[in-house]
């Protein structure tokens, strides 16, 4: 009796950011997808990482903040992982627990990787997902506690192409009939993200991933989001690594100066070395960008 008391007493104790749920992005049919047998795969690396593919069933995990700290902000986070794979760890839910220090809600969204399998136009399934997770957090605002007027999102690597496309493409939603609530985010942030498709700054992986291995010249266009950015995309927080031999640091670049062009707060920090996929922690550095990006949306009054 004295153990489980003791256990009891230990869990009230934890944080209440990992007193997490998980939630189906959609309540009834999945748009834009065929019936399939294929089964949602999940792995373990060697250094502990979680690496998950085969995404059939999109869903949103939730972290929320402990309550004296929550401050009505919430953000969805697009793991990285080339459209192949998703990170949902290390660009998942370690940066969620971080930002529930910030007092943030945070949502890691599972989406569904492009499968000419399992979706008739994969072009558009990431898309279609990350635009509902928008919608889901925003019908759900009282029940998660945010503001529907604060919802960022948050991309790494190829989850930071889908977090530029669905914030350079919410005047056209990619589901039809879907409910009429807003889709644009509030805020982006992106870290070392894949911006463009072109040939010479595309990171073929995702590129192939997404529209196959030949695609059509107006496709890597409307997917180039460098080329999307107008005076109403979010306001924007890049981070990059100039060493960057996956993503190179000039999809950052590219995507800062068109924000710059078109009027678009923008904030981008680049630091010299760090190479691709460094997460929470760039070890090259002290200097931690978690504390920028805090720094960042205090200065917006996104904490407040």
């Amino acid at each position: 009796m004295k153990t489980i008391f003791s256990t009891l007493l230990m869990l009230a104790a934890l944080p209440s950011a990992l007193a997490q749920s998980t939630i189906s992005l959609y309540s009834g049919t999945i748009p834009n997808s065929i019936a399939t047998d294929l089964q949602e795969k999940s792995i373990t690396l060697d250094n502990g990482g979680v690496r998950v593919s085969n995404v059939v069933q999109p869903t949103l995990q939730v972290f929320r903040p402990a309550k004296d700290k929550a401050n009505g902000t919430a953000v969805i986070i697009c793991p990285g992982g080339g459209y192949a794979r998703l990170s949902i760890d290390s660009e998942g839910s370690d940066v969620a627990k971080r930002l529930t220090e910030m007092g943030i809600t945070a949502f890691v969204l599972k989406y569904r990787l492009p499968n000419d399998q399992t979706q008739p136009d994969k072009t558009i399934a990431p898309l279609q997902d990350a635009q509902q997770a928008l919608r889901l957090v925003r019908q759900r605002a009282a029940e998660y506690g945010v503001n529907p007027a604060r919802v960022g999102l948050m991309g790494f690597s190829a989850g930071g192409h889908l977090a530029a496309t669905a914030g350079t493409h919410f005047s056209r939603p990619a589901t039809q009939d879907a409910p009429n609530t807003s889709v644009r985010p509030d805020f982006l942030v992106l870290l070392y993200p894949v911006i463009s498709l072109s040939d010479s700054l595309m990171h073929a992986g995702s590129r192939n991933n997404l529209l196959g291995t030949k695609p059509a010249a107006d496709q890597i266009r409307l997917y180039s989001n460098e080329l999307q950015v107008t005076p109403q995309t979010p306001p924007t927080f890049l981070v990059h690594a100039a060493d960057d031999t996956t993503v190179p640091v000039q999809n950052s670049l590219r995507f800062y100066e068109a924000c710059l062009r078109h009027k678009v707060p923008a904030e981008m920090h680049l630091y010299p070395r760090g190479g691709h996929g460094f997460g929470l922690n760039n070890k090259t550095t002290k200097d931690n960008w978690t504390e920028r990006l805090q720094n960042w949306l205090d200065a917006n009054g996104w904490l407040r």
